[in-house]
């Protein structure tokens, strides 16, 4: 079989959580034109269904959409529950549910806080925790999560240490699961985007006047596409990255370099 080959996703199985817009719907659409079958998994269902169904029509593949809460052990649970009785096994899991809340360190609140942990972290967590039970049950498996140059490096001017801190960790979380589970088939790899032109930065009041500052100070003077990130989760996904676990893959436009 040739590379091109094996860059195919046919009959695999995903979940993706915050895949109704944004990177995780980019990131879903990738997967179903190399032809895996998908679950759009989002808190906002509704947003999630269009996805499914623009996608099923777009592709000819399978999708659902499950909503779910990605900080609720039950809800998690549930999710897997439904894709293994839609699909019957899981072979990727592409955990990208995250939030940015944006406030000074001396004036965020317990719960502003906590909230960036919750999703970012604890969610990343339990999606991975979750999908690795069927996956180690299988023998085989890929967890994609979704990390950040914030974890890598302070932003500015915008202030942001709980949402920098939680990326942080989906890094050192992401490499403690991979070496766990090295011998048992799944590999755990996480990407971690710089600034990212999605229709929620765009279109936020608080953060598209920092566009032009972010530009200048990337060397690549612009922001990245959310299907600049499409090929590594693909190449993460499928047979072509089988010795690759543990890894976090840059995609920021060398932000991070200085």
């Amino acid at each position: 079989m040739g590379i091109i080959e094996k860059m195919r996703l046919d009959g695999k199985k995903i979940f993706v959580t915050g895949g109704a817009r944004g990177i995780g719907k980019s990131v879903a659409t990738a997967f179903a034109e190399a032809g895996a079958d998908l679950a759009i998994v989002d808190i906002d269902i509704d947003e999630a269904k269009k996805t499914a169904s623009w996608i099923k029509d777009k592709y000819n593949v399978e999708t659902i959409a499950i909503k779910t809460d990605v900080t609720n052990e039950d809800e998690v649970n549930s999710m897997i529950d439904t894709i293994l009785d839609k699909f019957g096994k899981l072979d990727v899991a592409f955990c990208n549910a995250g939030i940015c809340i944006n406030a000074p360190a001396e004036e965020m609140t317990y719960a502003q806080w906590k909230r960036n942990i919750d999703i970012n972290l604890s969610g990343v967590f339990l999606t991975a925790q979750a999908a690795g039970k069927v996956m180690l049950k299988q023998g085989y498996g890929s967890i994609i999560n979704t990390a950040s140059m914030s974890g890598h490096i302070v932003n500015v001017p915008q202030p942001q240490c709980a949402y920098n801190a939680s990326k942080a960790g989906v890094i050192l979380l992401t490499k403690s699961l991979a070496v766990e589970w090295a011998t048992r088939g799944v590999r755990v790899n996480c990407i971690s985007p710089g600034y990212m032109a999605t229709e929620l930065i765009k279109e936020s009041k608080q953060l598209k006047p920092l566009i032009s500052q972010w530009n200048e100070m990337t060397p690549m003077k612009r922001m990245g596409n959310p299907d600049e990130l499409q090929s590594i989760c693909v190449y993460l996904a499928g047979d072509t990255s089988t010795y690759t676990t543990g890894s976090d893959i840059i995609v920021d436009g060398a932000f991070s370099c200085f």
